[in-house]
């Protein structure tokens, strides 16, 4: 009797982040839902996504457990900028590729978008550890498909660039080491294909409770990568 309570209240804490919401979203906006009636009572039908459930990997040891616990919430807090990243970089060249732009507008549009991109970021950015931040920096060449660098130079030249790949290899980055998602990113890559697609929500789940950032869902993003 005692063993299936417990499996009850577990089930209830695994499957109450996707109820809730779900309420909370018909209280607000309406949910449309489907039904079938047999013998006279209407039963209300929904479909959930799967529910993962995760335990720590008897082949890692204490010490690549405690790297791999850190990997996950540093990727948590990093890959959401690299995202808005990505997001802002397209947006930009959208509007440079549709205004022609003398040299000296071009000029005056991508200081404007710096500065407005300091503005935004410049506090939430200051709150990662070295170790985020250069993880970050992996995420966005992700995103992006070139490195660091390269998107510097592109936008800021050669000198501004160099000058940001010296800043960054005194912590311990580089920004012109190429992601690598079959190598040393192996994880990453993983990472990031569980968050579209919903797993990663049931990963921080199982370490961490869960997560703060509205980001992080069961749903995924339903994007292809």
């Amino acid at each position: 009797m005692r063993t299936t309570f417990t499996l009850f209240l577990w089930g209830l804490c695994i499957l109450t982040p996707l109820i809730l919401p779900a309420q909370n979203d018909s209280l607000r906006r309406g949910h449309l839902m489907g039904f079938i009636i047999e013998n006279g009572d209407t039963l209300f039908v929904e479909s959930l996504p799967p529910v993962y459930v995760y335990n720590r990997d008897i082949k890692k040891n204490d010490k690549n457990w405690r790297e791999f616990y850190r990997t996950v919430h540093n990727f948590a807090r990093a890959y959401p900028y690299a995202l808005q990243a990505r997001a802002r970089m397209d947006t930009a060249d959208s509007i440079m590729a549709a205004s022609n732009f003398s040299a000296m507008e071009r000029e005056r549009f991508l200081a404007q978008t710096e500065k407005d991109l300091f503005a935004e970021f410049e506090a939430p950015l200051k709150k990662l550890t070295f170790s985020q931040g250069r993880m970050l920096l992996r995420l966005i060449d992700r995103e992006i498909g070139q490195t660091s660098f390269a998107v510097v130079k592109s936008y800021r030249g050669g000198l501004t660039a160099a000058f940001w790949q010296g800043v960054a290899r005194i912590f311990g980055a580089d920004m012109k080491k190429p992601y690598d998602k079959y190598g040393e990113d192996k994880i990453l890559e993983e990472l990031v294909r569980m968050y579209h697609d919903g797993r990663f929500y049931y990963l921080y789940f199982s370490l961490f409770g869960p997560p703060k950032d509205t980001n992080i869902s069961p749903y995924g993003t339903r994007r292809v990568n």
